[in-house]
């Protein structure tokens, strides 16, 4: 369990999140795109499984999305790779907030799990 501790605080999450005012998306009156960089600095080649994200919409609404891999993909990290994505997250409210959590596996299939660190979802005007 502690080498599993160790490969888990190697896997570095980054998330820069940006407002996309000109996308529009049925039901959503905001949409926010984030890019996603995920680096494996461990001794060990790992697999992203699953992720579980954890959405607040503003004061309205917060949910959860949990499913396979991401993008369609359960990518395979060798030490000292990186794997970097999009996606888009549609909101009511024009602030919000994210963070979860991705599963991986090692190829002793041993299982754990690395922290999506919690990133803001608001567009540049009200950060001023």
């Amino acid at each position: 369990m502690t080498e599993l501790r160790k490969i888990q605080a190697q896997i570095k999450v980054t998330a820069l999140p940006k407002y996309e005012p000109l996308h529009e998306v049925q039901g959503a009156q905001h949409v926010f795109s984030y890019t996603i960089i995920i680096e494996n600095l461990s001794k060990e080649t790992v697999q992203l499984r699953r992720r579980h994200w954890f959405i607040a919409d503003g004061d309205i609404d917060d949910r959860e999305v949990e499913g396979e891999g991401v993008i369609g993909e359960q990518p395979i990290l060798e030490p000292g790779e990186s794997f970097e994505y999009q996606s888009w997250s549609p909101m009511i409210s024009e602030y919000g907030s994210m963070k979860g959590y991705y599963t991986f596996t090692t190829m002793n299939n041993e299982t754990f799990k690395v922290e999506i660190p919690q990133f803001l979802l608001m567009p540049d005007y009200l950060l001023n």
